[in-house]
């Protein structure tokens, strides 16, 4: 039997529900809501380079396409509008259905082979356009796992931005139902019935993934915390984990596994452990030491994109050199690979010590000024600058650009005589990376793969020589 959702007006009184509906059940006495299969239209043309002001929709492109060698892996992206009828949520259940139309990008194994682990990305829109946050740094391990990576535009600023951007391509798009529909409410609804389009093939060139992992970072991760705490109870499950990436973490417990994965920046912005999971059985969180909310690498991994399609990244005037170089994105890499397996009902993945804090409440920090505790990649134990999640704007105006300051962490060298004074030889210097990185990986916080990486930049570095 086909399940049909009645359609409400946009704002209904607490009252006519009342009425209409009767008083709000208890989650647990609520039969589960089926998430509809979405209509999806596509793989949309057009690829980089176009002109994205182009009235012929073929002359242009996705917004952000990857400037990644898919080539060199075997993948392709696509893109593709996905619309429908998606609920507003209030007190555990629907209320009122409004139409939709957004985009999804895919990027994925050209030959529909692969790992069967669909990555489902919130898209991130603190800066006022759709960023994939999590692809950019941890591309190639998204190819070379063999994982499908989709990206959901479920907000409406992300989705404001791409209807100006390209309105040839993006001008029917709209998650607020004609303004009806405030505060993103629709966006829940919207990533739910993406992860149904994609376990349905339509997405994918028909063959659906095996396990489908939301994954969402800094605001993102707030979003899906909602999501999961508020919407999750009212509807049938459709993700089968959820990566919450430099963010909060829901606090409930349900059946589908929680990783949460904190840099030092947030640790320090969160002014209390953070990530303490209790007794949960399903719940995960790693704190990683000298890491940075928006760290260097990410940023790197999205210049030449955002050059493209904004005309240039924004520069920042920090107290410190901005952007630390610990790479984080490693961390998350293993994160994703122990979440994978959780969600297919392998084991849990392993703890991990939280970052020290003093008896004031500030993390704990060594001779150096590096944090103490949590996740140390040999980058933080066998140091060559100093790198920390801390940072402000240099003129300490708290508005402005400069404000995403206190997001990038620091990276300030050891001079060539401090470097000298702490690694008398070069092989001596690489001995230890090499330990540290044994461990890491034994430890299950770094893949072989990544540390290869970093011991082969320790060999060819000429720290010690």
């Amino acid at each position: 039997m086909r399940f049909v959702r009645t359609r409400l007006p946009a704002i209904v009184p607490a009252a006519l529900l009342v009425a209409a509906l009767g008083p709000p059940l208890p989650a647990a006495a609520e039969a589960p809501l089926p998430v509809p299969v979405p209509e999806v239209d596509g793989p949309l043309p057009g690829s980089p380079p176009g002109d994205p002001a182009s009235d012929d929709i073929a002359e242009t492109y996705p917004f952000f396409s990857t400037t990644e060698d898919l080539e060199r892996y075997g993948y392709v992206e696509e893109e593709y509008l996905l619309s429908g009828e998606a609920s507003l949520f209030d007190g555990g259940r629907a209320v009122s259905e409004h139409p939709y139309r957004t985009r999804v990008v895919v990027r994925r194994p050209a030959d529909g082979a692969g790992s069967g682990t669909a990555l489902m990305e919130w898209q991130n829109v603190t800066a006022g356009y759709d960023l994939d946050a999590l692809w950019g740094p941890s591309a190639e391990h998204i190819m070379r796992s063999g994982h499908t990576w989709v990206g959901v535009s479920a907000q409406h600023v992300g989705v404001s931005h791409l209807t100006g951007w390209s309105p040839a391509r993006y001008g029917d798009l709209d998650v607020t139902d004609g303004g009806e529909v405030g505060d993103d409410q629709l966006s829940y609804d919207v990533f739910s019935q993406a992860a149904q389009g994609l376990k349905a093939g339509l997405l994918t060139g028909g063959q659906g993934p095996d396990r489908v992992l939301a994954i969402g970072a800094s605001q993102s991760a707030g979003r899906m915390t909602d999501y999961y705490e508020r919407v999750l109870p009212a509807i049938e499950p459709v993700i089968d984990g959820y990566g919450f990436m430099v963010g909060t973490a829901p606090e409930t417990e349900r059946s589908e596994p929680v990783f949460q994965v904190l840099s030092e920046t947030d640790v320090l912005l969160a002014g209390g452990d953070g990530g303490d999971g209790g007794d949960r059985v399903n719940f995960r969180s790693w704190q990683v030491a000298g890491t940075a909310h928006s760290p260097w690498h990410g940023h790197r991994a999205r210049e030449e994109v955002g050059d493209r399609d904004l005309g240039g990244v924004p520069q920042y005037d920090c107290a410190s050199p901005p952007y630390s170089r610990i790479p984080l994105y490693q961390v998350m890499n293993a994160a994703y690979e122990h979440l994978d397996s959780w969600a297919a009902g392998g084991s849990p993945p392993p703890e991990a010590d939280p970052i020290e804090r003093t008896s004031s409440g500030r993390v704990a920090r060594d001779e150096d000024g590096m944090a103490l505790g949590g996740i140390r990649t040999s980058q933080v134990d066998v140091p060559t600058a100093v790198s920390t999640g801390v940072n402000a704007p240099a003129d300490g105006d708290p508005g402005g650009d400069d404000a995403f300051c206190v997001l990038f962490g620091s990276h300030e060298p050891f001079s060539e005589e401090a470097l000298d004074s702490r690694y008398r030889t070069h092989a001596g210097y690489v001995a230890r990376v090499v330990r540290a990185e044994r461990g890491l990986v034994r430890d299950g916080f770094v893949l072989p793969v990544d540390s290869f990486q970093n011991r082969w930049d320790a060999v060819r570095s000429g720290v010690g020589r």
